[in-house]
């Protein structure tokens, strides 16, 4: 079975966050557990599963794994096989994927792709016990974003975002506790309209390069902030990567590149 490696929401190799991507023929699901251990072997934030959909109102269904589970919405992995999928001459233009998260509309244009995605609109919390010594930093507003239920953590600057060394045993049990997915830290950038990192260490994703499901609570909170609706987000990872966001209503949409990196053979 092909698979490739694509790097999402990257203008260069080896930037972005790289997904995993097996497109499979018209017929039944592999083994929930096979698909687990493939997320697993790649070790990737995601590995994505797609085979053409039996949906009238879907191209595609796609599924998301984490080496340690499956998700129910992922941005980066959506975009990567988006992109493998137009370079293998499956789609052009619009493609819907049925997921767990609902009908995801992904558009293929000349300077990108773009992801159609339900607004997960954060609302404000008090912060959990251990929040900031989990972060190193005092948390200037903290909310919960939507059905994602991640934690949205806003601070000080950019320079506090960048500068965040979790202690990931202590954030990992908040995670558990307050039941989230995983922690978003955030802040206005200067090069940027605003900045962001990712933590996800329940998931066996201790920091995730760039999370375009992240983006779908980041675009409503800085978009009613800074007054705009066309905005420009920047993870600031090791790896880094650009999303470009915009929301209307209950949908957002999030912009990027892909590129891929390896293509091979399962041979298991």
């Amino acid at each position: 079975m092909r698979i490739r490696v694509v790097d999402a929401f990257a203008d260069r190799p080896f930037s972005g966050n790289p997904a995993a991507v097996c497109l499979f023929d018209a017929g039944a699901w592999p083994d929930e557990a096979w698909m687990q251990a493939v997320a697993a072997e790649m070790n990737h934030a995601e590995t994505a599963f797609a085979r053409p959909s039996e949906r009238a109102d879907a191209d595609w269904d796609l599924r998301w794994f984490t080496p340690t589970k499956e998700e129910v919405l992922c941005g980066h992995a959506t975009l990567a096989t988006t992109h493998a999928l137009a370079a293998d001459g499956k789609v052009s233009g619009k493609v819907a994927f049925a997921s767990l998260s609902g009908i995801l509309v992904a558009t293929v244009e000349d300077d990108g792709i773009t992801l159609d995605f339900p607004v997960n609109r954060p609302y404000e919390v008090p912060a959990p016990d251990g929040l900031a010594a989990s972060l190193a930093v005092e948390p200037l507003e903290v909310y919960v974003a939507g059905e994602l239920r991640d934690l949205l953590v806003v601070v000080r600057d950019e320079a506090t975002v960048r500068g965040v060394v979790p202690d990931y045993a202590v954030m990992a049990g908040i995670i558990q506790r307050e039941k989230l997915r995983g922690v978003i830290v955030t802040a206005q950038g200067s090069g940027y309209d605003f900045v962001s990192r990712f933590f996800a260490p329940g998931s066996g994703i201790p920091e995730d390069p760039v999370t375009g499901s992240a983006h779908t609570s980041l675009a409503p909170y800085w978009g009613e902030r800074l007054g705009r609706n066309e905005l420009v987000g920047y993870q600031a990872s090791a790896r880094g990567g650009v999303v470009q966001v915009s929301s209307s209503g209950d949908r957002v949409y999030l912009k990027g590149h892909a590129i891929t990196v390896l293509d091979g053979e399962l041979l298991v």
